[in-house]
């Protein structure tokens, strides 16, 4: 049987392989295999593993990295932690394939490790454009390492094919977060609440916000500018936040959110993770999305609500007309929510057409991994396009 290998480091990323694992888990032509990592193993993040065994997977190897430190010196030393570790979870599992998805720099681990092995890769959501972080440079690198390519929209199959991919071996299948939000069994809204133990008025916004890694502003100015903006809309609208991932600068952003939610308690609640479930149900009924989490544009549509994306973190990324792209600072931050939460904006919203949506994803993707031929994959050859 084909081992197939998937390899996770975030709660997020999970939420999107899930559905695909479950296909595989269940077909009689190939073994799954599990390996998590990074945040998945942290207390601080919330020890997410624990979600994966609890949705019935078995995770085959754990992969420890994260030091306790967001600083450059230490998500660089984690990263040379996790090839090692990678490479002794591939010499047991001897795994036929493996799949990751996106931009996370311990999916460059992930794949650096495979490349020397000789197994073939899968990537997931390549092609992308995300200019104000890290992470734009690490997805491109990874489709450079990867064999199978598994794009979100045409634009992205066009240009991991511009990056001399060969186009037998690109596919346009849509995005799995959006498949997910077509076929996922919704929580009520008061179950909903009993699960976050917090009360939903009729209106309520959900905040991610992660580090712009490239960006001339510190975290902690980005941050705070946020939370002052988000401070006068306490009195109407109750917030959701989600804490960002362990990017550097990070655990800056983790404390000025809690403090925040300590001090508005009645108002606003923070969860490490909130999980596939809980995050796309609570989507269902808020009134907005804030922040610059690449959910916001690439689900969050697909609920007829609208993103106020802040900054360049997701910046160059293809968008719906419900997703309005905002600078940092304070004043684009207040003129950019006072837009999101007009009548006008809202009403908009309601009908957009989302670009990532595609009947099928996870189903196309699950059918190509299992059949596609293997053996001639490694051995690359670069494709021209002929101008």
């Amino acid at each position: 049987m084909r081992k197939i290998c998937f390899i996770t480091g975030s709660r997020a990323e999970y939420g999107l392989l899930s559905s695909i694992m479950q296909q595989i888990k269940l077909s009689s032509e190939s073994c799954l295999q599990v390996i998590a990592t990074n945040m998945h193993l942290s207390p601080e993040f919330g020890l997410t593993y624990k979600e994966i065994e609890k949705d019935g997977f078995v995770i085959d190897k754990k992969v420890e990295m994260l030091l306790s430190s967001d600083t450059p010196n230490g998500i660089t030393k984690s990263v040379g932690l996790a090839t090692l570790g990678f490479a002794d979870a591939y010499e047991d599992l001897q795994p036929d394939l493996i799949v990751v998805l996106g931009d996370r720099y311990e999916i460059l681990s992930a794949v650096s490790a495979a490349l020397f092995y000789k197994i073939p890769i899968a990537h997931i959501h390549g092609g992308e454009i995300t200019e104000g972080a890290f992470d734009n440079s690490i997805r491109h690198a990874i489709t450079k390492m990867s064999h199978l390519h598994f794009t979100s929209t045409e634009e992205h199959r066009n240009r991991v094919i511009q990056m001399g991919e060969q186009p037998s071996q690109v596919f346009n299948v849509g995005a799995v977060g959006v498949d997910n939000v077509l076929n996922l069994d919704y929580m009520s809204r008061l179950e909903l609440e009993d699960s976050l133990n917090f009360s939903l008025d009729d209106k309520f916004l959900i905040v991610t916000y992660h580090p712009i890694t490239l960006s001339v502003h510190s975290a902690e100015q980005q941050i705070l500018d946020l939370l002052a903006e988000l401070k006068p809309y306490l009195d109407e609208y109750k917030v959701i936040f989600t804490l960002p991932n362990s990017d550097t600068d990070g655990r800056i952003i983790m404390q000025h959110i809690v403090d925040f939610v300590s001090k508005n308690a009645e108002r606003a609640a923070v969860y490490t993770s909130l999980g596939l479930r809980r995050y796309l149900s609570a989507l269902r009924y808020a009134t907005a999305v804030v922040g610059n989490s690449s959910s916001g544009i690439i689900e969050v549509p697909s609920f007829g609500i609208p993103t106020l994306d802040i900054g360049d973190r997701q910046k160059g990324r293809t968008s719906a007309l419900s997703v309005l792209h905002v600078a940092s600072q304070r004043i684009n931050i207040r003129e950019g929510l006072k837009t999101i939460l007009s009548e006008d904006f809202l009403e908009q919203s309601k009908s957009v057409e989302n670009p990532y949506h595609k009947n099928g994803t996870a189903m196309a993707i699950s059918s190509c991994l299992q059949k596609i031929p293997l053996k001639q994959l490694i051995q690359k050859s670069f494709f021209d396009i002929k101008l």
